[in-house]
């Protein structure tokens, strides 16, 4: 994570307890860049974990160059708040630790937090009174409701986190505060074993050089996969062969007028009737070739203007375009097109020159009869109540549908409308299939 120089330069801001925080900090900032500080206090965090490892005054120091590191933003934005809830509310460890923790976030209510930051860690911890500030402590509950709420996510995850351990492991028989006066190690029988001084700076020294995020991760083993063998054509593209085969293309020289043509009049009956002689060509072009219709420039959203400008070239292209995948599309949009005397003719038409889908032909009544019920102009409605019950008629005449599946909401029809002549005729047609 960090290089040599880097991890003997952090540790001597660590060491130097005569220091104040307040220099310590400022040295941390000036020295060190900010592309450098999170992999710096990720490194201190590991060691924080750890509570042997570090002496009080570089723990302390340690969460000051944590914090500080990310001064400029709010508390609950750090991304080891997590590390200053869980030591500032573990009731096990120094309480001038937690103290100063809370100074750091602002939470404690004493008015001497800056003075606090001008002397040096061993003084402070010397002259801290432990039974003044016990019982301003907050909880651990509190303080996650306060800082912990709005924390981001893990900067960082490793895919292999769950499966690594950490770059230190506590050793069960060191103490808490090891001795650094002691020798370099005691090993009298019955006594506590003691680690020196030099001992443990080389030990955190080294650990600062080779923690990383990840942790002590397991060795994957990854054999190199086994070379198949070369087979009688896999290098054909050195030595490529040039014997090729033109091929001609038939349809280079072919007279493509007749669809120029078919596409300038469907452009031109999209906008407005065309000329009998303009219809009809449109009629034999299609006759002549069935496939033009697909290449007409006409689609599902143009079909309605087709249809109310020149309903016989639309019959003819519906009819065309049957075993067309896109027929459905062209039905949906024919449905729930506005009723008018050319839809009612284009369907029309339709039934007696195709099988259509019968839920196409039900739907479509059921749109024609909600449009007569749905109309406010009295003359309209009387118009349009007349061309349903004559197109009804004719498709019941005809038996294009069983008029049983439709005979209560076409009989409710007519009697709605019954003072219309055709509504009648229509009403005593039912009443003899009945």
């Amino acid at each position: 994570m960090i290089n040599v120089e880097e991890s003997k330069q952090l540790f001597s801001l660590l060491s130097s307890d005569q220091r104040s925080f307040d220099d310590v900090m400022a040295d941390f900032i000036s020295n060190f860049p900010s592309s450098l500080r999170f992999r710096i206090c990720s490194a201190l965090a590991t060691l924080l974990e750890d509570k042997p490892m570090l002496f009080p005054h570089q723990r302390l120091y340690a969460f000051c160059i944590i914090y500080q590191a990310y001064s400029s933003q709010q508390p609950s934005e750090n991304p080891f708040i997590s590390l200053f809830v869980d030591a500032a509310s573990d009731e096990v460890g120094p309480t001038y630790e937690r103290a100063l923790i809370l100074q750091l976030l602002g939470s404690s209510s004493n008015g001497s937090n800056k003075e606090a930051f001008k002397q040096p860690a061993a003084d402070y911890i010397k002259g801290f009174d432990s039974s003044a500030n016990l019982q301003a402590l907050p909880t651990r509950e509190q303080l996650q409701e306060q800082f912990c709420r709005k924390a981001p996510l893990e900067p960082y995850k490793c895919l292999f986190k769950d499966a690594s351990v950490t770059n230190v492991i506590p050793d069960p028989d060191v103490p808490f505060q090891c001795d650094a006066s002691s020798a370099e190690f005691d090993l009298q029988p019955g006594a506590k074993p003691k680690i020196g001084s030099g001992n443990r700076d080389e030990a955190i020294t080294g650990l600062l050089e080779n923690l990383s995020i990840e942790g002590i991760e397991p060795m994957w083993i990854r054999p190199l996969p086994p070379r198949l063998p070369i087979q009688d054509g896999e290098l054909v593209w050195l030595s490529p062969d040039n014997n090729h085969e033109l091929l001609w293309d038939y349809s280079m020289c072919a007279d493509t007028s007749r669809g120029a043509a078919v596409r300038d009049l469907i452009a031109k009956a999209l906008k407005g009737p065309l000329a009998p002689t303009q219809q009809e060509q449109v009629l034999v072009e299609l006759e002549k070739d069935s496939k033009l219709v697909y290449h007409c420039g006409l689609t599902p959203r143009k079909l309605p203007e087709l249809v109310e400008n020149n309903p016989l070239i639309a019959v003819e292209v519906l009819i065309k375009l049957m075993n067309s995948p896109d027929i459905a599309d062209y039905f949906t949009v024919l449905v729930n097109m506005d009723m008018s005397l050319h839809s009612m003719e284009v369907v029309n038409r339709l039934t007696t020159a195709v099988d259509l889908p019968t839920e196409f032909v039900h739907m479509y009544i059921t749109n024609c009869i909600s449009s007569c019920e749905n109309i406010k102009d009295k003359y309209m409605q009387n118009r349009l109540v007349r061309l349903v019950c004559v197109f009804l008629q004719s498709l019941i005449r005809n038996k294009i549908i069983n008029v049983q599946d439709l005979f209560i909401e076409v009989q409710a029809f007519c009697i709605e409308f019954s003072r219309i002549r055709e509504a009648a005729g229509l009403f005593r047609l039912l009443k003899t299939l009945e």
